[in-house]
């Protein structure tokens, strides 16, 4: 009786210390009003744009996102405040190439892949964002490319 109690409760312990593990969920109502996102081809890599119609700026943080094998910071774009930007570099561009390594210091190397913790597709995306001090997941769909 003594053993089955303990087998009881050695797999409750891992029941709860498993369920503390899978918390990234993502989130079915979007953090924010958005526009249609698109991306472009630039001279360093992918530039990612999402339109934000509205926010709540003291409650919801747009961190990062991950789009195409990448994880990216967001900014907001500084001519457009509405407009949220990650850019992934994709070792594309000008490389100065020299006998000498000194010569080759300001070659930007192309931005390591990050997996996204969820699948997503060519045009979709993951967004994290911080929601009163808990960092939650959304994913962004119909991302389309523009020239």
């Amino acid at each position: 009786m003594k053993n089955a109690i303990h087998f009881l409760a050695g797999i409750f312990v891992l029941g709860v210390f498993a369920s503390c593990g899978s918390n990234k969920d993502l989130q079915e109502r979007a953090p924010a009003q958005f526009s249609e996102a698109y991306y472009v081809y630039t001279s360093n890599g992918i530039q990612l744009n999402i339109p934000v119609v509205a926010i709540q700026d003291e409650r919801i943080s747009l961190d990062s996102v991950y789009f195409h094998g990448m994880k990216s910071a967001l900014e907001k774009n500084e001519e457009q405040p509405n407009i949220y930007v990650a850019n992934f570099r994709m070792g594309m561009g000008d490389k100065v190439m020299h006998k000498d390594p000194k010569k080759e210091y300001g070659n930007t190397p192309p931005q390591m892949p990050e997996e996204s913790p969820f699948e997503i597709n060519k045009d979709e995306a993951v967004l994290v964002f911080t929601q009163n001090g808990k960092t939650k997941f959304y994913k962004l769909t119909g991302i389309v490319e523009k020239e």
